[in-house]
Protein backbone atom coordinates (compact mmCIF):
# COMPACT_ATOMS: atom_id res chain seq x y z
CA UNK A 1 0.00 0.00 0.00
CA UNK A 2 1.25 3.50 -0.94
CA UNK A 3 2.03 5.63 2.34
CA UNK A 4 1.39 9.85 0.78
CA UNK A 5 2.54 12.63 2.39
CA UNK A 6 1.27 16.33 2.65
CA UNK A 7 3.63 18.59 3.61
CA UNK A 8 2.92 22.43 4.55
CA UNK A 9 4.57 25.73 6.15
CA UNK A 10 3.08 28.97 7.26
CA UNK A 11 5.09 31.62 9.03
CA UNK A 12 3.07 34.11 11.76
CA UNK A 13 3.78 36.96 13.38
CA UNK A 14 3.45 36.15 16.89
CA UNK A 15 5.91 34.78 19.49
CA UNK A 16 6.96 31.18 20.09
CA UNK A 17 5.33 31.21 23.75
CA UNK A 18 1.58 32.32 21.40
CA UNK A 19 2.12 29.64 19.08
CA UNK A 20 2.99 26.75 21.34
CA UNK A 21 0.07 28.15 23.38
CA UNK A 22 -2.49 28.06 20.83
CA UNK A 23 -1.59 25.04 19.20
CA UNK A 24 -0.73 22.54 22.05
CA UNK A 25 -4.52 23.35 23.49
CA UNK A 26 -6.28 20.32 22.11
CA UNK A 27 -9.61 22.56 22.25
CA UNK A 28 -8.85 25.12 19.62
CA UNK A 29 -8.59 22.07 17.21
CA UNK A 30 -12.19 23.18 16.35
CA UNK A 31 -11.26 26.71 15.49
CA UNK A 32 -9.19 25.42 12.50
CA UNK A 33 -11.35 22.87 11.17
CA UNK A 34 -14.01 23.83 9.01
CA UNK A 35 -17.33 24.22 10.32
CA UNK A 36 -18.88 21.71 7.52
CA UNK A 37 -16.48 18.78 9.08
CA UNK A 38 -18.88 19.43 12.00
CA UNK A 39 -15.84 18.36 14.34
CA UNK A 40 -16.31 17.77 17.98
CA UNK A 41 -14.07 16.90 20.60
CA UNK A 42 -15.27 14.07 22.60
CA UNK A 43 -12.81 13.23 25.35
CA UNK A 44 -9.31 14.42 26.38
CA UNK A 45 -8.66 18.12 25.58
CA UNK A 46 -9.62 18.48 29.72
CA UNK A 47 -5.73 19.45 29.86
CA UNK A 48 -2.64 21.06 27.93
CA UNK A 49 -1.18 18.73 25.84
CA UNK A 50 1.33 15.83 26.55
CA UNK A 51 3.03 12.51 25.26
CA UNK A 52 0.32 9.61 26.21
CA UNK A 53 -2.80 12.21 25.43
CA UNK A 54 -5.36 10.61 23.86
CA UNK A 55 -8.19 12.38 22.16
CA UNK A 56 -11.41 11.61 21.12
CA UNK A 57 -13.56 13.25 18.28
CA UNK A 58 -16.37 13.18 15.94
CA UNK A 59 -15.68 14.49 12.44
CA UNK A 60 -17.44 14.62 9.02
CA UNK A 61 -15.23 13.90 6.83
CA UNK A 62 -17.21 13.68 3.84
CA UNK A 63 -20.97 15.00 3.61
CA UNK A 64 -23.35 12.58 5.57
CA UNK A 65 -20.67 10.36 6.72
CA UNK A 66 -19.65 10.56 10.45
CA UNK A 67 -17.14 9.07 11.86
CA UNK A 68 -15.06 8.90 15.55
CA UNK A 69 -11.39 9.84 15.08
CA UNK A 70 -8.83 8.80 17.92
CA UNK A 71 -5.48 10.08 18.21
CA UNK A 72 -2.64 10.05 20.81
CA UNK A 73 0.09 12.36 20.91
CA UNK A 74 2.96 10.12 21.23
CA UNK A 75 5.76 12.67 20.96
CA UNK A 76 6.54 16.02 22.86
CA UNK A 77 8.79 18.49 23.23
CA UNK A 78 8.11 21.78 24.82
CA UNK A 79 8.53 24.50 22.30
CA UNK A 80 9.75 22.56 19.43
CA UNK A 81 7.27 19.78 18.23
CA UNK A 82 4.72 17.20 19.05
CA UNK A 83 3.43 14.03 16.62
CA UNK A 84 -0.11 12.80 16.71
CA UNK A 85 -1.15 9.45 15.57
CA UNK A 86 -3.99 8.03 14.58
CA UNK A 87 -5.36 4.91 16.65
CA UNK A 88 -9.10 4.92 15.16
CA UNK A 89 -10.61 6.55 12.12
CA UNK A 90 -11.02 7.45 8.49
CA UNK A 91 -7.61 6.46 7.49
CA UNK A 92 -5.49 3.15 8.04
CA UNK A 93 -2.67 4.91 8.53
CA UNK A 94 -2.40 8.50 9.87
CA UNK A 95 0.76 10.10 11.38
CA UNK A 96 0.90 13.77 12.01
CA UNK A 97 4.24 15.82 12.81
CA UNK A 98 3.82 19.60 14.09
CA UNK A 99 7.24 21.29 14.16
CA UNK A 100 6.85 25.57 15.38
CA UNK A 101 10.12 27.04 15.16
CA UNK A 102 11.35 30.75 16.14
CA UNK A 103 12.34 32.86 13.11
CA UNK A 104 13.39 36.21 13.10
CA UNK A 105 9.75 38.13 13.63
CA UNK A 106 7.55 35.38 14.49
CA UNK A 107 7.34 31.46 14.20
CA UNK A 108 7.79 28.80 11.14
CA UNK A 109 4.80 26.16 11.68
CA UNK A 110 5.43 22.99 9.57
CA UNK A 111 3.22 19.85 9.52
CA UNK A 112 4.15 16.72 7.83
CA UNK A 113 1.41 14.28 7.66
CA UNK A 114 2.12 10.45 6.26
CA UNK A 115 -1.17 8.88 5.81
CA UNK A 116 -2.93 6.25 3.79
CA UNK A 117 -5.87 5.66 2.31
CA UNK A 118 -8.33 2.45 3.10
CA UNK A 119 -9.90 -0.03 0.42
CA UNK A 120 -6.80 -1.23 -1.20
CA UNK A 121 -7.34 -0.43 -4.51
CA UNK A 122 -10.28 1.77 -4.70
CA UNK A 123 -8.98 4.03 -2.29
CA UNK A 124 -5.50 4.78 -4.34
CA UNK A 125 -7.88 5.45 -7.11
CA UNK A 126 -10.01 8.12 -5.21
CA UNK A 127 -6.95 9.12 -3.19
CA UNK A 128 -5.87 12.17 -5.94
CA UNK A 129 -9.77 12.99 -6.80
CA UNK A 130 -11.27 13.32 -3.08
CA UNK A 131 -8.83 12.56 -0.22
CA UNK A 132 -5.82 14.94 -1.15
CA UNK A 133 -8.27 18.35 -2.49
CA UNK A 134 -9.94 17.65 0.97
CA UNK A 135 -6.63 17.79 2.75
CA UNK A 136 -5.41 20.76 1.18
CA UNK A 137 -8.89 22.35 1.78
CA UNK A 138 -8.60 21.03 5.32
CA UNK A 139 -5.25 22.83 5.59
CA UNK A 140 -5.79 25.79 3.33
CA UNK A 141 -8.72 26.57 5.84
CA UNK A 142 -6.28 26.26 8.81
CA UNK A 143 -3.83 28.66 7.27
CA UNK A 144 -7.07 31.04 6.85
CA UNK A 145 -8.13 31.13 10.14
CA UNK A 146 -4.30 31.31 11.71
CA UNK A 147 -3.90 34.58 9.83
CA UNK A 148 -7.08 35.59 10.34
CA UNK A 149 -6.29 35.35 14.37
CA UNK A 150 -2.75 36.29 14.58
CA UNK A 151 -1.94 38.40 11.28
CA UNK A 152 0.10 37.73 8.31
CA UNK A 153 4.00 37.15 8.26
CA UNK A 154 5.67 40.07 6.17
CA UNK A 155 9.24 39.14 5.52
Amino acid sequence: MKIYTLHKKQKLPITLDEAWSFLCNPANLSKLTPSKMNMKIITGADRPMYAGQVLQYSVTPLAGIKTKWVSEITQFEDHKYFVDVQLYGPYAFWHHKHFITEIDGGVEMEDIIDYKVPFGILGQLVQPLIVKPKLEEVFNYRREQLEKLFGTYYT
